[in-house]
Order: structure tokens, then sequence, then C-alpha cells
């Protein structure tokens, strides 16, 4: 069974024909390539309601001609590069006139090596776009992470000035051991303790802001090396 990061590596061509010779000659063909795709063999009367997440480029082929439209209709929504191969009956102009999305392949001589090439191209690019977004959201996911600690460093100032408080006054209120009862006297030293605890970590961020700035001039020092290195060669 496959996974959700298997589909992103491996994405699914879908071949809609009604010719089971067309399906064999279009997945032999494509066996013959160094990286071979998972398919799915489906026929035009079962594509009407496709998830468009269940493959990433479309195969049409071989349909026959009463269901045809439909059937480049129902794949066209998906936004999904789709490849029909029309024979001498079938007119590419009225498609690319209706559905201009879809690439139109002539079965002519030699039909097949350009319909593998144009797939396989189609399928190579939505690859590269799948794993941009997944770039353009990790990133994002990065910057509000950043925004969430640049906004806690600064105000770990004030919040230090605030346990230094908390934590003077509940030594104090310590040292008045005769003023307060067992039970009193017990939450006073969690207080204190919670207080010591918080402002450790708060210690701590300010040891990880020096660790990075210490990171980041030596990353520049680096660069700047690089570059003098890269110029002197010249």
């Amino acid at each position: 069974m496959n996974t959700e990061n298997d589909r992103v590596e491996q994405p699914t061509v879908l071949i809609v024909s009604d010719d089971r010779e067309f399906s064999r000659s279009v997945v032999g063909r494509w066996q013959s390539e160094r990286n071979v795709p998972p398919f799915t063999l489906m026929s035009s009367d079962l594509c009407r309601d496709l998830a468009a997440d269940t493959f990433a480029v479309a195969i049409a082929g071989a349909i026959r001609p009463e269901i045809c439209p439909a059937v480049l209709a129902a794949l066209d929504p998906s936004g999904k590069p789709v490849v029909f191969v029309c024979d001498g009956n079938q007119s590419p102009q009225t498609v690319r006139e209706t559905l201009p999305r879809v690439m139109v392949l002539r079965q002519h001589e030699g039909w097949l090596d350009a319909l593998i090439l144009v797939a396989a191209e189609a399928l190579r690019l939505c690859q590269v776009l799948e794993r941009a977004q997944r770039a353009e959201q990790a990133n994002k996911l990065l910057e509000r992470q950043a925004t969430l600690g640049r906004y806690v460093l600064e105000m770990r100032h004030t919040l230090n000035n605030a346990l230094t408080s908390v934590l003077g006054n509940s030594e104090l209120l310590l040292l008045e051991s005769g003023s307060f009862s067992a039970v009193a006297r017990s939450q006073i030293e969690t207080i204190r303790s919670m207080s010591v605890r918080m402002h450790e970590i708060l210690q701590r961020f300010s040891s990880i802001e020096k660790e990075l700035n210490v990171v980041e001039r030596q990353a520049e020092r680096d660069s700047g090396m690089k570059s003098r290195s890269t110029a002197a060669s010249l």
C-alpha cells in the first residue's frame, strides 16, 4: 500500500482507453525507460467522477468517439496535464478549441515515442512543482516560528524583570517564617521554585541567541573568505 510520501515521489500516470492494446502499448513502451511510474488503467465509462489527487498525468486514447468529449471534459478540470492521442477519425482542432489545456497528439508514425517523451516531461514538471510547493509551505512554517522566536527574545527582559520581582518577594515572605501557616509557606516555596525554573529557561534563551550570533558571524566570515578566494582565482 502506498503512503502519502510514496505518491509524491512516484506520481501515478492515468491511462484512459477502451482498447486494451492501446494501454498495453503505452505501458510497455514506458517500461523501456529508466524511470517507470505506477499506472492506473481505466475505461472511459469509469473516469467521470475521478478525483484529481489520484493521478499526476492523464493519457487518453482509443476512446469511443461518442463518449470522447465527455471523457476529456471530465479530465480537464483536474488541472493536471492531459495528453489526448487522437486517430484519423478525430479532429485535433476541435479538441484544442474546446479544451485548450489538453495536449493533442496525432497517432502517426512514431507517436508512441513522442507520447512517452511528452508525458514523461509533464510528469517531471509535476514533481518539480510538488517539491516547490512543499518547500514554500516549509518556508512559511519557518517564518512563523522565527516570528515567535523573535517575540520571545524581545520580551525576555520584561519577563525576567517580572520574575525577579516575584522571586524576590517570595524570598522575603519566606524570611518571615512565623507569619504564615505550613500550608501557606509551602505554597510560597512552590512560587519561588517555579520562578527560579522560569528564570533558568529565559537564561537559556539568551544563551541560544548568543550561539546563533556566533554561528551567523562565522557564516559571514566563511562567505567573505570564499568570495575573496573566488575573486583571486579570476
